[in-house]
């Protein structure tokens, strides 16, 4: 069933009128927390974020904002971003953020791994006790690596997140080790990132071009379906449904851009780059958000079945 309040894809009309800044950061607000956990995950700090930002404001007002025959200048970006002037300066002449903010986490594992006094006769990473009480007199122990690194945090702190991270093993009697996996990338990360910047960053060019005032080219394809109160079985189930469908819808596609990229070889004139992709996202419903007892056999039909459409 299609959600009532979707709109007409062929029939959609760009927003007019002033900017609606508070519209967008009720939406911002839950675009911003997959990515809040991308940073957690990663190592990503506040800090550099706040400059990748900065730097992302500043391309974009240049790139896609310059009024026609004019050169944009510090103060012009500045009204449009609300990013300082002096930054502005600083960053057009940058050619990227450099992230210089490393977790407290990771600088305590360098220094475990390169410090002499953590290290054993073979230059591996000693195992640490998790205190000076519990090691024998004049040997390293945990608290003080994490001491000399940082007084603003305490050890447990950084021990919970190494241990989240999983890069730490603490025996029976509190004697930390390394783990040899910490420092060996996985397979295939590069990539993975990669395809993340590329297809995030498509579906969201997508969604922005949409909401675009004034926009002179036709709405981009963005549509999605949903269902609720489903059991994980049937989660899965469609799970399966979505990669086989895709799989179908996939072979299609390349077969029609095969054949598109071949006549366009001799074609002048400007040419574009395209990217038609799909996703799955599954997750357990908060107590908040599950139906209440009065109403889910009755609104079951209509509230299952819903997609939105651009």
């Amino acid at each position: 069933m299609s959600d009532p309040n979707s709109s007409n894809a062929d029939a959609a009309q760009p927003p007019v009128g002033l900017p609606e800044p508070e519209r967008a950061a009720q939406a911002l607000q839950v675009v911003l927390r997959p990515l809040a956990r991308l940073m957690i995950d990663n190592g990503l700090q506040l800090g550099p974020m706040v400059e990748l930002l900065k730097k992302a404001l500043v391309d974009e007002s240049v790139r896609a904002y310059a009024l026609e025959g004019k050169a944009s200048t510090d103060s012009r970006i500045s009204v449009l971003t609300g990013v300082h002037r002096k930054d502005v300066k600083r960053l057009r002449d940058e050619p990227s953020v450099k992230i210089d903010d490393v977790p407290i986490a990771t600088q305590v594992v360098s220094r475990w791994i390169s410090d002499p006094r953590y290290l054993t006769a073979e230059k591996l990473p000693r195992q640490l006790p998790r205190t000076a009480r519990m090691s024998s007199v004049g040997e390293p122990d945990f608290t003080t690596l994490v001491a000399e690194v940082s007084k603003d945090v305490g050890a447990r702190a950084i021990l919970e997140e190494l241990e989240r991270l999983g890069v730490v093993d603490v025996n029976e009697d509190g004697v930390i080790s390394l783990r040899a996996t910490a420092f060996v990338p996985e397979p295939g990360l590069d990539d993975a990132f990669h395809f993340l910047a590329q297809n995030l960053g498509a579906h969201l060019s997508t969604a922005a071009h949409n909401l675009a005032p004034r926009r002179k080219a036709p709405p981009m394809l963005e549509q999605s379906a949903f269902s609720l109160d489903l059991t994980e079985a049937q989660a899965n189930d469609l799970h399966r449904l979505a990669r086989r469908l895709w799989k179908d819808d996939l072979q299609e596609f390349l077969q029609a851009a095969t054949v598109a990229e071949l006549r366009s070889e001799d074609t002048p004139g400007p040419k574009h780059r395209v990217r038609f992709g799909v996703y799955f996202h599954d997750e357990q419903l908060p107590d908040s958000e599950a139906p209440a007892p009065g109403d889910h056999q009755i609104n079951k039909r209509t509230r299952n079945r819903r997609g939105n459409q651009t």
